[in-house]
């Protein structure tokens, strides 16, 4: 539904300019905005609306920017939508990859990435292409499980385009690294049940939409446990512009100020 909703920077590296350059891409066009991410009682959850803007027009209400990539790996990404979809696609075929080269094709887990390995992998490509000169315009999350110690362990961590990766309790991108991560900061404990996990990511999507002008209040949430990863459908989060700055007259003047 997407395939053709911007020229994705991953084709623009050979194509030669009418100056007989190479192009690259100065700028994201069609972007989604923040994504959310806390470890909870039971794993790791993301969030994110499903809003992809092209410019400052809210173009597409169905992008969903929350992916799994195998069973035990879930990825969220802001930016680039196009450039999104390349990333994801690789992940998938790499995946595919790894199934069919196992020793046996019945022994899955022993033939899928763990999230973190699938973090360290998006780490690379990330500055590899940024060292080009020529990035992929995401900033990425990644949530899962990974084994240490013999032991099933949350994972979450980030990647930007420039290749910059570090892990946390909670993370967030894009605004939600402004209006987002100091609520989460103030309210996340290490024991929150699933429930009280979803609803505090609400709670920031529900801030960021009334303060980021490319936020949507249609929004997804995604778990990553030990019986594997789990993405809803979009659904609409409660809102409410009652507030008496918003209602009342500015200005001084009858009515809202319009002709």
């Amino acid at each position: 539904m997407f395939a053709n909703v911007a020229t994705s920077t991953i084709s623009a590296v050979s194509q030669p300019s009418a100056a007989g350059g190479t192009q690259r891409t100065t700028r994201p066009i069609t972007t989604g905005t923040s994504v959310l991410g806390i470890k909870y009682k039971d794993g790791v959850m993301l969030a994110a609306d499903t809003l992809c803007s092209y410019g400052s027009m809210a173009k597409y209400k169905d992008a969903r920017r929350l992916v799994s990539v195998n069973p035990s790996t879930l990825i969220g990404g802001g930016g680039e939508f196009s450039d999104f979809q390349s990333i994801t696609d690789t992940l998938r075929q790499n995946a595919l990859e790894d199934r069919c080269t196992a020793d046996s094709l019945y022994d899955e887990e022993s033939a899928q990435a763990s999230a973190k390995e699938t973090w360290s992998y998006l780490r690379a490509i990330m500055y590899n292409r940024r060292n080009k000169m020529n990035p992929l315009w995401n900033d990425l999350v990644i949530a899962g499980f990974h084994e240490s110690s013999g032991t099933k362990v949350p994972f979450l961590g980030m990647v930007d385009k420039i290749g910059t990766a570090f892990e946390d309790d909670m993370i967030a991108t894009g605004f939600g690294s402004y209006l987002a991560l100091p609520i989460l900061r103030e309210k996340w404990r290490a024991d929150l049940e699933e429930g009280e996990a979803r609803a505090l990511l609400e709670d920031c999507l529900r801030v960021l939409f009334y303060r980021d002008c490319r936020a949507l209040n249609r929004v997804q949430i995604a778990k990553a446990t030990e019986d594997g990863v789990l993405v809803s459908e979009p659904y609409e989060i409660d809102s409410s512009w009652d507030s008496k700055s918003m209602v009342g007259a500015k200005g001084g003047l009858e009515g809202d100020g319009g002709w």
